[in-house]
């Protein structure tokens, strides 16, 4: 096990499972992953790996036996008729028929109805009345002539959940862990590999799980399809119902007025309205009208009485263009049904979680170490959304006063479903809030921005906040406004100066994401613009290349040392020699031929591999009089540098690792053939002048 297996296994005993065990006992079971971690929190709460293999096979064992395959749904009631008694694992609803004042029970696989079920197990699980819940239930057979009559009879019932959750405990075992272990904890819990996720592409995880521990969360996440945007909302609490289709009726949804059944809302923690988007929908509009009212006020009316309820809502769907030509062109809600696409509705969304900076899923995303058991997480989270976090920044940060109450309501949400799910017991450090309140703050930004470019009546506000230590204020922008800036604002805005809601203009202070450096176009014949200091981008960023970093700096060099600890493996070679081309792009032919040194440490496991390629690559710029040699140190390399000729030091703080994973073996992929294309990990340059 790793070292994190090993903290997560000491702290929650008991509470962890290994996440790939999942899809090994999965197979024909169209169960949620809840259902499989439960069983298998019960059998394989352990890392010895004898006893996990025995855990997989009870499972498997108890599925093969209990668990109901629609196919075979008729030779299991035969068998409870032969037998008398079946123990069965089925989603079951439940509904009041009033001419028999009875409750009676829908086993969805198994195929039968009308099973009688007494109002104590009603009352404790008051979900089965609302689309129904997983479980194990005890079924028997007795014959009887009546036709209303069910001659099935429910003995037992029970929800697969946790019976119970110490808050107490859960926070004691979270604090043996640090913020960026806990992170990757929380990942590891929903089914992901945090390997394989940039620090921002994680707090979009988290983001997601805000719907399930702050009440009247409203979320939505547009982008591309085959990022995973349902799969929590499928997959991870029983607590939450995903409606596919994203259409519901108003009597489901909210309440039926026929019987005065509260529906949906009054029974889940989250509603997930999956496939959101689309132009060509027609949803009802007294759907559209209700749904406005309720995620304003967190009540809602169909004319009888007014009622009240706690659940959040979250949106997800498919975006039909790219980033760069909503932004463009449109906006960025743009792929809304009409009724939607309405800035009273808009503007009662707390966050919108840019989809387009998700990866694709892949197969190596998924995890296959320990994480908790998601229904530990779930009741984890459900004891949260009693709590209120918002003021975790209050004592270090004041928002600008020109925000409005719904862009302060949208901030504090997040903030505080971020600060529940990775502090819970309060004790977060002034820069790791800093980092929520930065996120959280961006979250609503982009809806806020958008409602702008649909309706100029929407007032523009800068998204700042002042430090209440040294009086700085700091300017929050969406990553989007950094890739776009000509064409993401119509017009110019005034940043707040930390004193009163009129703003005067003020030098706030950079984030660390600020805009990057373009070359200033300049006559041919003229030498390019060359500038110093510190250039930072932030995770996600698009529009970056080693020629628009580097190749001004190049131009014409004779002598570069490249000084990087970590030129081991593929990408990291293949990296310098991308480095290469920007080089002989900038090659002047009338001075002496190039000289490239290397300088890095070697690799401890496969040493060959990496000489063989750094020997391919002197190999490869050969033909183009470059010179290129290397230098394995072993004495310890820290700082990264790309020092070029006696006049530029520049100061790499990843080195040459700044892409994102990306599939460079496909020849189709515009990644691999344009670098402006990918997206980077957040990293910083500084450039130095050497000769003055």
């Amino acid at each position: 096990m790793t070292t994190l297996d090993q903290k997560v296994n000491a702290a929650f005993p008991g509470y962890t499972v290994r996440k790939d065990l999942v899809s090994r006992v999965r197979g024909n079971a169209a169960v949620p992953s809840y259902v499989l971690e439960f069983l298998l929190g019960q059998n394989c709460a352990t890392d010895d790996p004898e006893q996990i293999e025995e855990g997989i096979e009870r499972v498997r064992h108890i599925l093969a036996k209990h668990y109901v395959q629609r196919a075979e749904a008729g030779l299991i009631r035969s068998r409870i008729r032969e037998t008398s008694y079946q123990r069965v694992i089925d989603k079951v609803s439940v509904a009041l028929d009033e001419k028999r004042d009875c409750y009676e029970a829908t086993f969805e696989n198994l195929g039968i109805t009308h099973v009688l079920v007494d109002s104590s197990t009603v009352k404790s699980n008051e979900r089965l009345l609302v689309s129904g819940v997983w479980c194990i239930a005890d079924l028997s057979y007795v014959p009887n002539e009546a036709r209303d009559e069910s001659p099935f009879v429910l003995s037992s019932l029970k929800p697969i959940q946790m019976a119970w959750f110490d808050f107490e405990e859960y926070v004691e075992a979270r604090n043996q862990l640090t913020m960026d272990e806990w992170l990757d904890v929380v990942v590891r819990s929903i089914g992901l590999n945090p390997d394989e996720l940039g620090r921002r592409d994680k707090l979009f995880q988290l983001t997601r799980l805000v719907t399930y521990c702050e009440r009247n969360y409203n979320f939505i996440e547009l982008g591309p399809k085959g990022t995973g945007k349902s799969h929590v909302f499928s997959e991870f609490s029983p607590h939450g119902i995903l409606i596919s289709g994203g259409e519901v009726t108003p009597a489901k949804l909210f309440v039926n007025n026929s019987n005065g059944n509260i529906g949906l809302v009054g029974y889940w923690d989250c509603v997930a309205f999956d496939e959101f988007a689309g132009k060509n929908k027609r949803p009802k509009p007294d759907v559209v009208d209700i749904m406005k009212n309720y995620m304003a006020n967190k009540s809602f009316s169909r004319g009888i009485e007014t009622l009240s309820a706690e659940a959040s809502m979250a949106f997800v769907g498919n975006t039909s263009h790219d980033v760069g030509y909503m932004i463009r062109s449109a906006d960025l809600f743009e792929d809304l049904p009409a009724m939607y696409h309405d800035p009273a509705f808009i503007d009662r969304l707390h966050a919108y979680v840019p989809g387009w900076e998700m990866s694709i899923i892949r197969g190596d995303m998924f995890c296959t170490d320990f994480g908790l058991i998601v229904d530990y997480l779930a009741e984890a989270l459900r004891h949260l959304r009693t709590l209120d976090y918002a003021g975790g920044y209050d004592r270090w940060f004041q928002l600008s006063p020109t925000l409005s109450t719904r862009d302060k309501d949208g901030v504090n949400k997040t903030f505080s479903g971020l600060l529940k799910i990775l502090f819970p017991g309060r004790n977060q450090t002034k820069d790791e809030a800093r980092e929520l309140l930065e996120f959280a703050m961006e979250m609503r930004e982009r809806v806020k921005d958008q409602l702008y470019r649909i309706d100029e009546t929407f007032e523009r506000v800068e998204f700042s906040y002042r430090d209440l230590e040294n009086g700085t204020v700091r300017s929050v922008q969406t990553l989007e406004e950094v890739e776009w800036p000509g064409e993401y604002h119509s017009l110019d805005l005034v940043p707040w100066d930390g004193a009163g809601p009129t703003a005067v203009p003020v030098e706030t202070a950079a984030m660390p994401s600020a805009a990057p450096m373009e070359a200033e176009p300049v006559p041919a014949e003229t030498a390019p613009t060359l500038r110093e200091g510190l250039v930072s981008y932030r995770e996600n960023q698009r529009g970056v290349s080693y020629d628009s970093l580097f190749g001004p700096y190049l131009e014409g060099a004779e002598r570069v040392e490249i000084i990087d600890p970590y030129v081991r493996t593929f990408h990291q070679c293949r990296n310098v020699m991308e480095l290469m081309g920007v080089l002989i792009k900038h090659l002047d032919y009338t001075k002496a031929s190039p000289r490239v040194h290397l300088i890095t440490a070697p690799d401890a496991y496969n040493p060959d591999r990496q000489v063989d390629y750094l020997r391919q690559i002197a190999e490869a710029v050969e033909p183009m009089d470059i010179d290129f040699t290397w230098e394995l140190n072993d004495t310890g390399i820290h700082a990264r540098h790309l020092r070029i000729d006696d006049s530029w030091d520049i100061l790499l703080d990843r080195g040459l690792d700044i892409w994102q994973k990306f599939d460079s073996g496909n020849a189709f992929a515009l990644e691999t053939m344009m670098p402006e294309m990918r997206r980077v990990k957040q990293f910083e340059l500084t450039y130095l002048r050497i000769d003055g």
